[in-house]
């Protein structure tokens, strides 16, 4: 498993907690972070599947 699938993922969980938190506490500042840190995680997320993928061949 790529080290940028497992980060990714991380990534998209801390964003996902920022984002609730500042729901929660009426920051969108903050809320706003955790959907832009979603999205990086997602993306580095691909980048490990698609290196995964061509390691298999």
């Amino acid at each position: 498993m790529d080290k940028n699938r497992i980060k990714g993922t991380a990534k998209q969980v801390a964003g996902t907690v920022k984002e609730q938190i500042g729901k929660l506490t009426g920051n969108e500042s903050l809320e706003v972070e955790g959907k832009v840190e979603q999205a990086e995680g997602a993306v580095q997320k691909a980048v490990g599947e698609a290196s995964d993928d061509l390691r298999k061949g």
